[in-house]
């Protein structure tokens, strides 16, 4: 996201070393590219400079709790009008899947997303799983159940989210293109508002359930849903634990400091940002570096040095502000995305805390 400070055609095929340095906390990334008859090949190595002191940029807004605490008394004001499907294709003889919905923030607005409980009787703990950016269909986690938790996946788009993927992709490419930029000069009607309402509505469907033991709720997700999970962490005060994966959303103030943020890259622009005034304004009250600020409960936090969707230096904003308990488990080479030990590493993590056997 920013330009290249050293530009080289020197590749060789001995390797190539690169000096680099900075006098302040961030990154340095190197791209290489090669063309090997007629077939491009490209890699990149990026090295951390004390990233544990990088400062995040965004300001926090003197009524940023109680522009969030008016907005979800007023969603709570709407019923949440439980629709529940059970899918007997997903279904197994330990857990049963449903499709479900919910009314959100207003009459009619709903989030839907896919259910997993276990069948034999008894109250379990859960764990919310918040979607990254996009628009697809989503699925049970069966394993997950199988081991004594109830699991949901939601989408923030309020369309059912088992149907086929051609409607996502149409959805994806005219109506949601975009979305989150919609309304962003307008705090109180940009897009995301319904959505990070929706997150804690959602621990309103899970407290709602007969089979949930009322003590034990983790949120989980990867990049627009890491940023989703600080959201639940700060606004819903039954969570009882966090993991985030790159959190997307955050630092959005950083390219006015001559460095980049994490998607979607806001203000990347500022020159012909319109109406910017206004975008700047509303960008306080949804940037994740501000729901990182009000978080109480302890969370695992993971990413790649090589992410080029969440730079680095955003997640270290990010994580840099919190005060609560925290553990972080860096894969150097990753991307944006989580690897294999990662994944298990968090599962564990979440389940410890939920007081679930593996």
């Amino acid at each position: 996201m920013r330009p290249p400070t050293i530009e080289r055609d020197d590749v060789t095929p001995s390797g190539l070393t690169i000096p680099a340095t900075l006098d302040e906390p961030g990154f340095v990334r190197a791209i290489v590219t090669v063309v090997v008859d007629g077939t491009t090949y490209s890699e990149r190595a990026t090295a951390a400079f004390d990233p544990e002191r990088i400062v995040a940029t965004t300001p926090m807004p003197d009524d940023f709790m109680e522009f969030w605490r008016s907005a979800i008394a007023s969603a709570r004001k709407v019923p949440l009008e439980v629709r529940m499907t059970r899918l007997p294709g997903r279904s197994t003889p330990e857990v049963n899947v449903y499709h479900i919905s919910f009314q959100n923030d207003r009459l009619g607005s709903r989030i839907y997303g896919i259910l997993s409980v276990p069948t034999k009787p008894g109250k379990y703990p859960a764990i919310l799983t918040v979607p990254g950016a996009g628009v697809r269909p989503y699925f049970p986690q069966v394993a997950l159940a199988r081991k004594g938790v109830i699991h949901l996946a939601i989408g923030i788009h309020g369309i059912p989210v088992d149907r086929d993927s051609l409607l996502y992709s149409e959805l994806r490419a005219t109506a949601l293109k975009d979305y989150w930029a919609y309304r962003l000069e307008d705090r109180d009607n940009y897009y995301y508002k319904r959505v990070y309402v929706g997150v804690v509505r959602a621990g309103d469907f899970i407290a709602s359930l007969p089979q949930f033991d009322g003590r034990n709720y983790a949120v989980e997700g990867g990049s627009q849903g890491g940023a989703l999970t600080f959201v639940a962490g700060a606004l819903d005060s039954r969570v009882t634990a966090v993991a985030a994966s790159h959190p997307a959303l955050g630092d959005q103030f950083a390219f006015l400091h001559g460095r980049t943020s994490g998607w979607p890259f806001m203000l990347a622009d500022t020159a012909h940002l319109a109406a910017k005034a206004e975008k700047m304004a509303t960008i306080p009250y949804y940037d994740t570096v501000n729901f990182a600020r009000m978080l109480k409960v302890p969370g695992i936090y993971t990413w790649g040095f090589n992410d080029t969707t969440v730079p680095p230096t955003a997640s270290y904003a990010i994580y840099n502000v919190i005060t609560a308990t925290k553990e972080l488990d860096i894969a150097k080479e990753a991307g944006h995305a989580r690897t294999a030990e990662q994944s298990e590493r968090i599962e564990k993590w979440l389940l410890e805390r939920l007081g679930v056997e593996r």
